[in-house]
């Protein structure tokens, strides 16, 4: 783990996620995984069965951390990139789309606080489930991890703006923090105009 680098071992959530996307059938799926961190779930839908995991992040010492722990752990199919889908050839589409947003509003302080707070109003990930939509092939999933500190209200909107219908299909709750995994597939699987 590189400093700044949001460390798995130390919250719950990643291994939650990664939990869950073992319980998948990934075989074969085209992934990409939409701030990466130490690249833990990029590893874990690899471990799954994914034929290639495109991890993305706008810290550069997080892209550096996934792609070594990539190596590390011999998963060839996973590469991370700097900047987020901007970074992407814009016809490049997914099976499945996995992201464990900030959960905060506010400025981050550094680069290592952008894994917690997104930018007054979530100024920061407001066009992620717009660009997922763009992202996803026909009938391709996103799943996504919510806390119970998140405005989840604005989510569910940006959600539907996007074209996307949510189902909640994992929880995990601590003492003062519930987090929530929703799967997200378009309306009709059409990809919003």
């Amino acid at each position: 783990m590189l400093p700044t680098v949001f460390h798995p071992k130390i919250f719950l959530t990643s291994r939650f996620f990664a939990e869950f996307l073992q319980s998948l059938d990934l075989a074969g799926k085209t992934i990409v995984e939409v701030g990466t961190g130490s690249g833990i779930l990029s590893l874990s839908a690899a471990k799954a069965g994914a034929k290639s995991v495109v991890a993305l992040d706008i810290n550069p010492a997080a892209v550096e951390t996934a792609n070594m722990n990539a190596a590390k752990n011999g998963f060839t199919q996973v590469s991370a990139v700097s900047d987020l889908f901007a970074a992407l050839p814009a016809d490049r589409k997914f099976d499945v789309i996995i992201s464990s947003p900030p959960s905060f509003s506010g400025e981050p302080r550094d680069n290592a606080d952008r894994a917690w707070h997104a930018g007054p109003g979530y100024r920061d990930i407001l066009s992620l489930f717009e660009q997922a939509g763009l992202r996803l092939l026909p009938n391709g999933r996103m799943y996504v991890l919510l806390s119970s500190d998140t405005n989840l209200a604005l989510m569910q909107d940006l959600m539907r703006a996007a074209g996307f219908s949510a189902k909640k299909v994992a929880q995990r709750s601590i003492w003062v923090e519930a987090f929530y995994l929703y799967e997200l597939s378009l309306l009709c699987g059409e990809v919003p105009a």
